[in-house]
């Protein structure tokens, strides 16, 4: 059952990952809504896609999953998305992304700015800011959320420091693995300290950026997640790991929910932990799966 009272919409990038064993639907805020969706949290996607035959079966497939296609736009002149996911024998992702395609053009309109305006959350990430014509709808849609969370998401070349700064600043609640944060901490000139550990570093970007949430993956260790001037640790679950790719995304939605409903913040990281781990069992980014499968996990 879907929670009537909230709404989360997240922007940007809809693709198809090609693996070696074939290609699958991915894009971190497509796989986020669709992780919501499956906790029960009424999810919207703003992307675009190409009037192609990948386009078509991709509407397909985002209809199939339960989640409208109404913000999803056709574009005429530009290819729908496609990523390289190359997985290594540590289960490590790299990207070779395809540039420019169509969710680099997402044009910014009234509807999207009603639909933002009333969603609990607005999710998007920096991939999505590559290209000027998708960066500008995002910046203005970013002044018309109440709640802005930063899935950083750095996908080298397709980022520069400034857009990522910029983006920080308009965010409520950041997330980003560990190397993300090592890598942003040292561009604003406080490298990390390695006695001092992630907390420090935690703390001092919530400062600076004025957040109310820094929440940074370990994966295999675990996640921690700094909110209410505290730091909150949970530990990495451990599975028999198919593939990583949408990991993450289903950690940051569960942890979206918990926010959501509040949930204390210790439980929550305990919850999304679980359910990133649930879908590192299974191949691809959005397998099904039910709360009660990540209960169990946090039992065994």
């Amino acid at each position: 059952m879907l929670m009537p009272a909230s709404q989360v919409v997240c922007f940007g990038e809809i693709l198809w990952d090609v693996l070696p064993s074939g290609k699958q639907p991915g894009g971190a805020p497509f796989n986020v809504s669709v992780h919501l969706r499956q906790l029960g949290v009424s999810a919207q996607l703003i992307s675009g896609v190409g009037n192609d035959a990948l386009g078509t079966e991709l509407l397909d497939f985002v209809a199939r999953k339960g989640l409208g296609t109404d913000y999803i736009q056709l574009d005429a002149t530009h290819r729908t998305g496609v990523v390289q996911a190359n997985v290594d024998d540590a289960h490590e992702v790299t990207y070779t992304i395809v540039h420019p395609v169509a969710w680099d053009y997402v044009q910014h309109d009234a509807a999207q700015a009603e639909l933002v305006q009333r969603a609990d959350m607005f999710v998007f990430g920096s991939l999505a800011a590559r290209d000027a014509t998708t960066r500008q709808s995002l910046y203005r849609l970013l002044e018309q959320a109440r709640f802005k969370v930063f899935d950083v998401n750095l996908r080298p070349p397709h980022y520069t420091q400034e857009v990522v700064a910029h983006l920080l600043g308009k965010a409520d609640l950041v997330k980003m693995n560990h190397h993300e944060l090592a890598e942003i901490i040292g561009w604003l000139g406080q490298p990390l300290d390695a006695k001092a550990g992630h907390e420090a570093a935690m703390q001092w970007l919530a400062t600076h950026f004025g957040l109310q949430g820094v929440c940074v993956t370990c994966g295999a260790d675990g996640a921690l997640l700094w909110a209410g001037n505290e730091l909150y640790r949970a530990p990495g679950v451990p599975v028999a790991v198919k593939d990583t790719i949408g990991s993450g995304d289903a950690f940051l939605a569960a942890l979206l929910k918990g926010w959501l409903i509040g949930r204390p913040p210790a439980e929550s990281l305990r919850f999304a932990c679980a359910t990133g781990a649930l879908v590192a069992m299974h191949e691809g980014a959005t397998p099904a799966f039910s709360e009660a499968e990540v209960d169990a996990l946090l039992v065994t």
